[in-house]
């Protein structure tokens, strides 16, 4: 009982996050890339990571609510997920001196996200 409602405050929380983040950053594309050079417009385009502070606050306090078990389970996922984003990132480094493509630091991010994810899933299933 416990867990399932750590899981419903945890979503809530962190979709919430989510919105906002998507709300700011449609307005800061919107609104803030046409802006004059200058401090407001760099205010406008980073308003997104307002968005990106709340879902780091809704993860730390998902990791305060809850058990041991399932606090390693994740962190072991993420320091996975961790290692093959640099494996990933270092070899792409090669690639781009190679002549592939630069790719944005938005890359690293999705790759991080993916990648831990992944290891969730398998270490779930594995599991059972």
């Amino acid at each position: 009982m416990h867990e399932k409602r750590v899981g419903r405050a945890y979503m809530r929380e962190m979709l919430g996050a989510l919105v906002l983040y998507t709300v700011l950053l449609m307005a800061a594309i919107r609104w803030g890339r046409p802006m004059e050079e200058g401090l407001v417009r760099t205010l406008v385009l980073l308003s997104p990571m307002i968005g990106f502070g709340m879902a780091l606050w809704a993860i730390a306090r998902h990791f305060a609510r809850v058990d041991e078990y399932i606090r390693r389970f994740l962190l072991e996922s993420l320091a996975l997920g961790a290692g093959i984003t640099a494996g990933l990132t270092f070899t792409y480094g090669f690639l781009e001196t190679a002549g592939f493509p630069r790719l944005s630091m938005f890359t690293v991010w999705c790759v991080l996200c993916g990648s831990t994810g992944i290891i969730c899933v398998i270490r779930r299933w594995t599991e059972r």
